[in-house]
């Protein structure tokens, strides 16, 4: 039976057991230039109609969005509102961490089988046992270290919901995991020697032509009464998370130059953990994705994807097959409602703009 929208909705919000959840991205074509403004095309010329679309921005007015874009195989068929205004990515910082892991790997700097035990990383004011620091990289990238302790940017419903410390062996099952991401932070820094913002202005904004981010603008949010391992806040506009999408759309290649390892971009979308067996969604490394057969997937006309969502509404939406890219922003830094039911709508209402769906 096909699934109805209320239940896509409320199915988003048990995925990750944060309240950041869904949608996808991708694009397939390289864009005119490395630079600049992507190019635009017309609705129509790429199967969308212009007069649905004028129904999302009405939508996107009454639910207080910030910012919407779309691009089919690399050009902006649809944006609306601030669209270069930087606004807090709130999780999905953690796909564009992977994009920075996938380029470390490549260059030796991070072992993926290396354990915390290894690394030599700890944690205070609660220390991981013997056992728990048995825990790999690969685990932390598939958010199954089995370390259940209290972390840095942490949501209260998280810290309600997180398994009972020791339950579950390192590497044997998914939970949504702010002190992995965390973690996993502080390793790229230890074994690359380089801070998280300025190697990703360095190897992937300024590569990719990036209007708007600054690394300045991003910071470390510490919580030392539960972790000494800090989130790491990234900010970004709109047409910048766009780039970003289209980037992993062409299996990071950015014209004639390979940003992040092909490799790793199609295994760090690939699903490794089922979060919802009925709706088909799962994680890879650090992207949400598409699972074949599920309610999603057959909702996404038979096509799979991959994704990551932010605490507000924030979401990242790439659907390689289709050549399409997804993004949404809320701002953040006022004061919000953040409706987990009403998350996909806009999403959904792009998708239906195009007879695929």
């Amino acid at each position: 039976m096909k699934a109805s929208h209320r239940d896509l909705r409320r199915g988003a919000a048990t995925i990750l057991t944060v309240a950041s959840l869904i949608v996808w991205m991708v694009a397939c074509s390289e864009p005119d230039e490395p630079s600049g403004d992507l190019p635009e095309v017309d609705p129509e010329s790429v199967g969308f109609s212009s007069e649905a679309l004028a129904e999302v921005s009405l939508q996107a007015d009454t639910l207080g969005c910030a910012a919407l874009m779309a691009l089919s195989d690399g050009k902006v068929f649809y944006s609306w509102g601030s669209i270069d205004q930087d606004y807090m990515v709130h999780s999905i910082r953690k796909p564009l961490l992977s994009s920075l892991y996938g380029i470390a790997i490549e260059e030796g700097s991070v072992d993926l089988d290396a354990s915390l035990a290894d690394l030599g990383i700890s944690d205070t004011p609660t220390a991981p046992t013997t056992a728990e620091l048995q825990a790999t990289v690969r685990d932390l990238l598939y958010s199954r270290s089995g370390v259940y302790i209290p972390a840095a940017a942490e949501t209260p419903e998280a810290r309600e919901t997180r398994p009972v410390r020791f339950s579950h062996a390192p590497g044997t099952f998914f939970y949504y995991n702010n002190w992995d991401f965390n973690v996993l932070g502080s390793i790229y820094v230890q074994q690359t020697g380089e801070e998280i913002f300025n190697a990703y202005n360095r190897l992937v904004a300024e590569p990719i032509g990036m209007q708007d981010f600054m690394a300045e603008d991003c910071y470390y949010a510490y919580e030392l009464e539960y972790s000494s391992h800090p989130a790491y806040v990234f900010r970004m506009s709109a047409r910048d998370l766009a780039r970003f999408g289209l980037l992993y759309a062409q299996e990071g290649r950015w014209e004639d130059t390979q940003i992040i390892p092909a490799d790793w971009v199609a295994t760090s979308t690939s699903t490794y953990s089922v979060s919802d067996t009925t709706l088909g969604l799962g994680y890879g490394m650090l992207w949400g994705t598409i699972v074949e057969g599920g309610q999603a997937w057959e909702m996404m006309g038979g096509t799979t994807g991959f994704f990551h969502t932010g605490y507000g509404g924030h979401v990242l939406f790439v659907i390689p097959d289709r050549g399409l890219v997804i993004v949404q922003r809320f701002n953040t830094d006022v004061p919000f409602v953040n409706n987990e039911d009403t998350i996909m709508i806009l999403p959904i209402m792009i998708l239906e703009a195009t007879s695929w769906v």
